[in-house]
């Protein structure tokens, strides 16, 4: 299992790859569809740690507090990257997410996931990874 901070590099490579920079909350966006997709095609976590949902939609705190410093500014790529940990289906996987959800602006994608249910029904301002696998096993063919 990879850590959210692995996925969330992974996103601010593809948007380098795209001469494309992002901000912390278009991350927590890609975070959030990222993990949903991910439980809802191979019913378990991509990564660990919580996702919460505040004012903003939600969010991983650890990625969050990471990339603080930039405020809505964009996050440039780390200079640490490594492509090579990433196996082959996880590329294509997360590939597909930002190909989908990164062409979307951080206040759209934040509309998007505040309006759907995992984000609607949290319990004490947490995503349950059930309610996400639910939902998003809906939004699959």
């Amino acid at each position: 299992m990879y850590t959210a901070q692995d996925i969330a590099e992974y996103f601010l490579y593809k948007a380098n790859d795209y001469e494309d920079l992002i901000s912390n909350k278009k991350v927590q966006k890609l975070l959030y569809y990222a993990q949903g997709f991910h439980l809802a095609i191979y019913d378990k976590p991509l990564f660990d740690g919580s996702i919460l949902v505040d004012k903003h939609g939600p969010v991983v705190p650890s990625v969050y507090r990471l990339y603080t410093e930039f405020g809505s500014n964009c996050i440039p790529l780390p200079e640490t990257f490594d492509l090579e940990k990433y196996d082959a289906d996880t590329q294509g996987f997360l590939d597909e997410v930002f190909q989908v959800y990164g062409q979307f602006s951080a206040p759209a994608l934040r509309n998007m996931s505040y309006d759907e249910p995992p984000c609607k029904n949290a319990h004490n301002d947490q995503i349950s990874l059930e309610s996400m696998k639910s939902f998003f096993k809906t939004r699959i063919n």
